[in-house]
């Protein structure tokens, strides 16, 4: 079926879009950079932002950015257990608000108690609940779009948890089970040797399951002043992520109208009565840049279209503004790693494991 006139424009998209704390992404990023294999210009392509934008304790970076510097990461490295591995690293000038709460708590069932509640601050792709099964507590990671789920990302922030609570809380700790929501990997001998426990892959939901009694264990090295402070700048955070400003939302909106012509910032910072750096510097304080979120918005519709399989692939091409099939089906492959074809057959067999 061949593009025409009469083609609906996509449609609109009236949620922000989802961020990580921009110390999730240091880490990785000085690692690249400290490696050669990532300079600073380079960092400012891939995120809209540099390793000094990052340092800023209340900076947020989109998550589909964050995603992809994962995958640079795991090519550029030639390691595919590079997240499980950076989740070894045990360095407190390195670890997020959320981590020093946690850590400066009363005992480990209130250090948890916080760290689900808050752990939208972490990655607001990544819903975290906590559940009681008899003797044993389960903490369960789910993302609700499976697009989003980041295979090494979900490696650091599990081996980061076990490895910090044995080094802060309790050197023993015994994990009775870990699930992955994904394939088991080549490297599957690392989990053992961090988590050394039961392990199940392809499991509806990623969760580690530990007894119930470590909960009343008081931590070592709580400080009740130093947590109450952290605890109201945290508090304050959520509250600027819930009421954010609709900066970002806006111009997603917009962005997805112009894609069939190709998204203008001059005409958007028209659109929205605010001068071309006015808006750079607003999506700036959200996070964001124009750059990645015309990206971000283009690669969020490409996947949703394709799995939907409502059009063909020239007309997604055209909703995308993609001159030619060949090279949506180029940037397709850049994002996903598999042709249009190939990820709209697996949706249909429903096999999506990323």
């Amino acid at each position: 079926m061949t593009a025409g006139n009469n083609m609906p424009l996509p449609p609109e998209n009236n949620q922000h879009a989802a961020t990580v704390s921009a110390s999730t992404t240091l880490a990785l990023s000085q690692l690249l950079v400290n490696r050669g294999l990532l300079d600073d210009a380079e960092l400012q392509r891939f995120l809209g932002m540099g390793v000094e934008d990052l340092r800023d304790p209340d900076c947020r970076v989109p998550v589909t950015a964050h995603n992809r510097l994962w995958d640079f990461a795991i090519e550029a490295t030639g390691d595919p257990a590079l997240g499980l591995r950076l989740g070894e690293i045990v360095d407190p000038d390195r670890m997020g608000l959320m981590s020093h709460i946690a850590f400066n708590s009363n005992t480990l069932g209130q250090a948890l108690e916080q760290y689900v509640r808050l752990h939208g601050l972490v990655n607001e792709a990544v819903e975290m609940h906590q559940r009681r099964e008899g003797d044993q507590v389960r903490l369960i990671w789910r993302v609700s779009d499976p697009s989003l789920y980041c295979i090494p990302d979900m490696e650091r922030t599990l081996s980061a948890a076990i490895t910090r609570a044995r080094h802060f809380i309790h050197p023993q700790l015994e994990i009775t089970e870990l699930t992955l929501a994904h394939e088991e990997p080549e490297y599957v001998a690392h989990y053992g040797r961090i988590f050394r426990c039961p392990l199940v892959f392809n499991a509806s939901e990623t969760s580690v399951c530990f007894a119930a009694h470590y909960l009343d264990a008081p931590l070592p090295h709580r400080n009740p002043y130093l947590y109450s402070a952290l605890l109201q700048h945290v508090n304050k955070l959520i509250g600027q992520l819930r009421h954010r400003s609709s900066i970002t939302d806006r111009v997603r909106r917009i962005i997805s109208k112009q894609l069939p012509s190709g998204p203008d910032v001059d005409e958007v910072a028209r659109a929205m009565n605010m001068s071309r750096q006015t808006l750079y510097r607003k999506l700036k304080r959200e996070g964001e840049s124009f750059q990645n979120l015309a990206e971000t918005v283009r690669q969020e519709l490409a996947m949703r279209y394709v799995a939907e399989g409502k059009y063909g692939m020239s007309e997604v091409a055209f909703l995308l503004g993609f001159s030619e099939l060949s090279a949506f089906s180029r940037a397709f492959k850049r994002w996903t790693g598999e042709t249009p074809k190939q990820y709209r057959a697996r949706h249909r067999n429903g096999t999506n494991n990323r």
